[in-house]
């Protein structure tokens, strides 16, 4: 492993700024680190899906996932001796949950190129309010870390993140340069009936963790025939303060009267609405689900259907399934669409 120690050890550093301010604001802010309250509440008004917590969560899991042992480790599964190419990469970010795209951000740095992002307009507060730090513990990042508003230009290869609608375009503008495009996904939970109240509770966190906004949020169940959905909601009951949150009250609302003048058959309890449906991707406040006889056979279709998903929810320890409440806690292993963002860069 070949990697610009420097740049390494702002990430580190930043990890360790991260930890000491979600210690001392993960319940309520005070005097310290002013300045990134301040960032936290202009991106809370920006954007109203970013609460509070969930900025703090998803800060909380970056300050985990940098440190010194855990980015070696990750880093030492690749050969980065050629990776000091300085290539411009073009990133566009989504905006769906806080950082989103810090994965792609962290990808570029560390293999040795330089960043070209166009923000998401519902997350532009937050990852450039890091950069800063980044580059006051190394300079050197000042010359690679650029945001634009504008058409991308002058890139090298791009890293494109959006909807099914958008990738067509990122297709037609990126397509003649080195790129992943990604398109919408969802991830879904295997349930057997048989899931303790502790997993079926750790799955609540997998689908409303930022409300359901994260391709890895689970979107839709599989479940047995002749399943017993009071299990569930019976374990998810203690996330019912969701619906005190307006927009996603404005959304249940919405799609409850929906499903109900169209004769939809659901199962509903003041927070969350079940809907049968083949479909993978569900409304915000609903949660698809459909019923399986043979796991042989589910397993089957989650395989041919594998683009349309991001993970695979269970206890049933197969291959590449998530935990229940391990969704939105990936490793810097786990990459988007199991595209190596890492190995895609060094080959430039």
């Amino acid at each position: 492993m070949t990697v610009h120690l420097p740049i390494l050890e702002a990430f580190v550093k930043l990890g360790k700024y991260l930890t000491d301010f979600c210690e001392y604001s993960y319940s309520e802010p005070s005097g310290k680190h002013s300045d990134f309250e301040t960032a936290i509440t202009k991106a809370k008004h920006q954007n109203g899906w970013f609460t509070r917590e969930n900025i703090l969560f998803a800060l909380k899991q970056w300050s985990d996932l940098l440190t010194e042992d855990n980015l070696k480790q990750w880093l030492s599964e690749y050969n980065l001796e050629n990776g000091q190419s300085h290539k411009k990469i073009g990133i566009v970010m989504a905006g769906n949950i806080p950082m989103v795209g810090f994965h792609d951000f962290l990808c570029v740095l560390l293999s040795g190129n330089k960043v070209l992002a166009k923000l998401s307009s519902n997350d532009k507060v937050l990852l450039p309010f890091l950069a800063e730090y980044l580059m006051e513990q190394e300079p050197l990042l000042s010359e690679r870390i650029t945001f634009t508003e504008g058409r991308l230009e002058g890139f090298d290869a791009v890293i494109a993140t959006g909807s099914n609608n958008t990738s067509r375009y990122f297709e037609y503008y990126f397509g003649k340069k080195p790129n992943i495009i990604r398109k919408n996904r969802n991830s879904v939970a295997v349930l057997t009936g048989n899931e303790s109240q502790e997993e079926l509770k750790a799955l609540g966190d997998d689908i409303f963790r930022y409300f359901g906004l994260g391709c890895r949020n689970v979107s839709k169940i599989f479940v047995p025939t002749n399943y017993d959905f009071n299990l569930f909601f019976n374990a998810i009951f203690e996330h019912g303060a969701i619906i005190h949150q307006h927009k996603y009250a404005n959304n249940y609302d919405y799609n409850k009267a929906v499903y109900l003048m169209s004769n939809f058959k659901i199962k509903d309890n003041g927070f969350l609405i079940l809907k049968e449906d083949e479909s993978f991707a569900s409304p915000i406040a609903t949660l698809f689900y459909s019923h399986y006889e043979s796991e042989e056979k589910l397993r089957n279709h989650l395989t041919d259907n594998e683009e349309q998903i991001q993970c695979v929810v269970s206890n049933r320890g197969s291959l590449g399934d998530v935990p229940f409440g391990g969704t939105q806690m990936p490793k810097l292993h786990d990459y988007a669409d199991g595209v190596d963002t890492m190995e895609f860069l060094l080959q430039l």
